[in-house]
């Protein structure tokens, strides 16, 4: 299988986020991709680099304003007296109140939610450089290829079309979705990670071209605790087409894959043209920031689920945070994906 990575995610390396008030170290390091990374030249998987994409596919679905902020935020902010070397946000917009200021301390909380998307002096090029990832694991795609991987980093189902939040700041699947339904009419979107997709929802929630799935843990107690829940059906022409499955604490095994198998008869009953999936391998027992129990073996079975649509399909990675079992759940999901894409 051909698989698209940019080595730019090296320069996004955020030591610390803040968590419950408290400064801890980072989850999402650069240590997450490298380890996935090698899981694929040691399996012979082909790599391929991301072209210069065009920004006007990173446009389609982000506000230019955030945009701009994202590229020019960290040198305005070092300009600041006693700035700090990462960025972290300090006060927030109100949902009511929405006004956008000029000062960069003010856009911070206005494009970045929480205390998880900390900026550096490469994210940003780092964020592009995971979005021309998944774009060019869609145009393999596009092109023949039956499946392809795109090992993006920073991940990006939490990003809105105006602002990051989860460590996520572009939503590489949403860029690579509407990328595909410009030329194909109709996708499906599959979000397997144990947070819900909620920047991803948001983006697509009112249109019927992608349809998406999110199996997950309970939005009320996991982040991103304000969506993700079973009634979010869509609106105006995209109602119908969100479908969230939030799983009770601690699901395991037999829960979770019931839940992909209800996710992926909608997504087989709305006939897409290609299916992408937000693979996160945090749902696994003992990751750090995960309340739902998967095993390898899990991560096995919904390798075979998946690949057993029929269609193109293109993985999009986003979570997965105890390093050491990364390299093992990617080649269990592999496995189990190629042998059912094989059977057909």
């Amino acid at each position: 299988m051909k698989f698209t990575f940019s080595p730019l995610h090296r320069q996004h390396a955020p030591d610390q986020i803040m968590v419950r008030g408290t400064m801890v170290a980072n989850l999402e390091s650069p240590e997450r991709a490298e380890a996935l990374l090698k899981q694929l030249l040691d399996q012979g998987h082909e790599q391929v680099s991301p072209q210069g994409w065009d920004q006007k596919w990173i446009a389609a679905v982000h506000d230019a304003g955030y945009l701009d902020f994202l590229s020019s935020a960290y040198p305005r902010w070092r300009e600041l007296p006693n700035a700090t070397p990462l960025i972290h946000p300090h006060a927030f917009a109100h949902y009511s109140s929405r006004r956008r200021p000029s000062s960069i301390q003010g856009q911070v909380g206005f494009y970045l939610a929480g205390g998880s998307s900390p900026l550096a002096e490469g994210t940003w090029d780092a964020a592009v450089g995971s979005a021309h990832a998944a774009l060019e694991a869609a145009k393999l795609v596009q092109e023949g290829e039956r499946e392809a991987y795109a090992l993006c980093r920073p991940p990006g189902h939490h990003a809105y079309a105006d602002f990051g939040g989860g460590f996520c700041y572009l939503n590489n699947v949403a860029i690579a979705a509407n990328y595909m339904a410009s030329q194909l009419g109709r996708v499906a979107i599959l979000d397997i990670d144990t947070h819900h997709g909620n920047g991803t929802q948001s983006i697509f929630y009112k249109r019927r071209d992608v349809h998406f799935v999110s199996v997950h843990g309970d939005p009320n107690v996991l982040f991103p605790f304000y969506a993700g829940y079973a009634d979010e059906r869509g609106e105006g022409e995209g109602e119908g087409h969100n479908l969230n499955l939030p799983l009770p604490l601690k699901s395991e095994d037999p829960v979770w894959l019931a839940a992909i198998d209800q996710g992926m008869a909608s997504i087989q009953s709305y006939a897409p043209k290609a299916l992408l999936i937000s693979l996160g391998f945090d749902p696994f027992k003992g990751d750090p920031s995960s309340d739902l129990a998967v095993s390898t073996e899990g991560f096995r079975g919904a390798g075979e689920r998946i690949g057993a649509y029929r269609g193109p399909v293109v993985l999009i990675q986003e979570g997965g945070y105890l390093v050491e079992k990364l390299g093992e759940n990617l080649s269990a999901f592999l496995e189990g994906f190629m042998r059912a894409r094989n059977a057909g």
